[in-house]
Parts: structure tokens; C-alpha cells; sequence
């Protein structure tokens, strides 16, 4: 009787060719996913009504480019107050302090759960991750009621206050692994030496933690910028709103000027895409630190 042997994998240089080219190709078609939508939006913004209504992005050769899309945008007396541009710097006051905030006490929070020694410190650590599972919106209206009564509605600090909260958790989490990852020998020697923890926490752990709090403060800058719920449900002023506000009242007056519905989304992305660029060569290391040990 004859067997039949089972068709083997392939192996050897086949196979690691195989390898070699599937991450690249991935690589690329999700980048070209992303972008696409992202240049469409781009020239969108630059053309005209009718040419936006009339032909498709990718038809550029068919005129209709104007820059006024984006002072209509910018500085329409059409739109509701305090009008895109005020949005925009509204936007920054609050994403600045909402971004260094919360990072500043994650660190310090991170180097004492990592490094010091004190009672239940692994149960309240443990408190810290379960936090990270509570939705954001069971907790609205009893952090109004508190805000309503110390008079933080509606004011910057307010808003502050809440995105410091709400990203502390994953701040914590993130910090605390990187640095719990730190050589034990390096923070003994230190020790050693005479250095207090404060000493050790800025001059060894700050700066070998980089990677990881660049990596932090794109995460907690794009998601405060992106905020929109929490925007409206703690400040209340019109005055105070930040862009995506802004956009939803420019969705709202000109749901159909795609033109001007670009310009305004573009506005609101190109802030953290240069943000993100900046930090870009922090983020991948501290995204892949600690992935490989030895």
C-alpha cells in the first residue's frame, strides 16, 4: 500500500521571502487608507462651491481652486459666537494644561507604584486599572454636581479638572509599567550614592521615561483635542467652546458646502498631525520599549 505524504509548509527562503514582504504590503495598504480620505479632505478644502458640488476631489485639473473657503471659516459673521477662529484658540487653552496636567502627577504617581515601598500599594494600583473599565458617562452628572457647587462650570479650570481625571488612569497604567521596567541596579545604586527620590525621579527616571511620556502626551493631546462631550457638558459657555463644537455649528449651517465643511475639519486635524509628527520618533519607542528583553 502506498501512503501519500501531506503537502509541507513552505520553509526556508521561500517562506522567509513570503515574510518579508506581507508586513510591507500590509504596511501599505493601510497607509494608503488612511491618506486617501485625509488628501481628499485636503483638496476639498481648496475648491469652490461649485466645483466641490460638480466634480470629485480626485478631478484636479478642473479649476475652482480658492483660498477663501478658509475665511469664510475662519471669519464668517454668519456663525454662531464666538465664531471657528476663537474656537481654535479656545481649543488650545484648554488642550495645553488638559495634556501636562494629568502626565505631571501620572509620573509622580507611576515612580511611587514602581519604585516605593508603602502599604497596599499593589490593591491601590489594581483600584487604578479597574478605573480604566468605568465609562465616562455614568460619571457626568455626579462631577457636575460637585463642579456646579465649587462653581467650576463653565469656567477653563473646570475642563481642565475633568480631563485630568479622566486620563489619570491610563496615564498611571502606562508610566508605571515603562518605569517599573527601569535596571533595579541603576535606582539601588543611586540609593547608594546618597540620592533622595526626588533626585532620582528627575535626573535617572524622567529622562529614561521620555519615549513613553511622548508616546502619553500624543494620546491625551488628540483626545482632548477631539473632545466634544465633555466640552459641552462642562463648560456651557459659548464663549469657551472649542473646535469641535465649532465644527458641529458649522455642520448645522452648512451641511451641504462640502467646501467649507472641509476647510473647517482640516483646521481642526493640523494641529495634532504636526503634533504628532514632532514626537513621532518618542512615540514608536515608546510603544515598542519594552518589547524585547535582554
Amino acid at each position: 500500500m502506498t501512503t501519500v505524504e501531506a503537502p509541507k509548509a513552505p520553509s526556508g527562503p521561500k517562506r522567509q521571502g513570503f515574510s518579508r514582504w506581507l508586513v510591507p504590503t500590509v504596511l501599505i495598504a493601510v497607509t494608503i487608507t488612511w491618506l486617501v480620505p485625509t488628501l481628499g479632505l485636503f483638496i476639498t478644502s481648496f475648491k469652490s462651491r461649485a466645483a466641490s458640488s460638480q466634480y470629485g476631489w480626485w478631478q484636479i485639473f478642473q479649476g475652482g481652486w480658492t483660498l477663501d473657503n478658509y475665511n469664510e471659516v475662519l471669519f464668517s459673521p454668519d456663525l454662531p459666537p464666538p465664531g471657528f477662529a476663537d474656537n481654535f484658540i479656545n481649543t488650545i487653552i484648554i488642550t495645553i494644561p488638559a495634556t501636562i496636567f494629568p502626565i505631571l502627577i501620572a509620573a509622580i504617581a507611576a515612580y511611587a507604584f514602581a519604585w516605593l515601598d508603602f502599604p497596599f500599594r499593589n490593591w491601590i494600583f489594581l483600584g487604578v486599572i479597574a478605573l480604566l473599565v468605568v465609562p465616562l458617562q455614568v460619571t457626568w452628572v455626579p462631577v457636575l454636581k460637585i463642579f456646579n457647587t465649587f462653581n467650576l462650570t463653565g469656567t477653563f479650570p473646570g475642563i481642565w479638572l475633568a480631563h485630568t481625571g479622566y486620563g489619570l488612569a491610563f496615564a498611571i497604567f502606562l508610566l508605571r509599567n515603562f518605569m517599573a521596567d527601569i535596571p533595579k541596579d541603576l535606582i539601588e545604586s543611586a540609593r547608594i550614592d546618597g540620592a533622595t527620590d526626588v533626585k532620582i525621579f528627575t535626573r535617572i527616571v524622567l529622562p529614561l521615561s521620555l519615549p513613553a511620556i511622548a508616546a502619553l502626551a500624543i494620546f491625551q493631546f488628540v483626545w482632548v483635542w477631539n473632545d466634544l462631550m465633555n466640552a459641552l457638558i462642562f463648560l456651557q459657555t459659548p464663549d469657551k467652546f472649542p473646535l469641535t463644537v465649532g465644527i458641529r455649528n458649522l455642520l448645522g449651517q452648512y451641511g451641504n458646502e462640502w467646501n467649507l465643511l472641509s476647510a473647517g475639519a482640516f483646521v481642526s486635524m493640523v494641529v495634532p498631525l504636526i503634533v504628532f509628527f514632532a514626537l513621532q520618533r518618542y512615540f514608536v519607542r515608546g510603544l515598542t520599549a519594552g518589547a524585547v528583553k535582554g
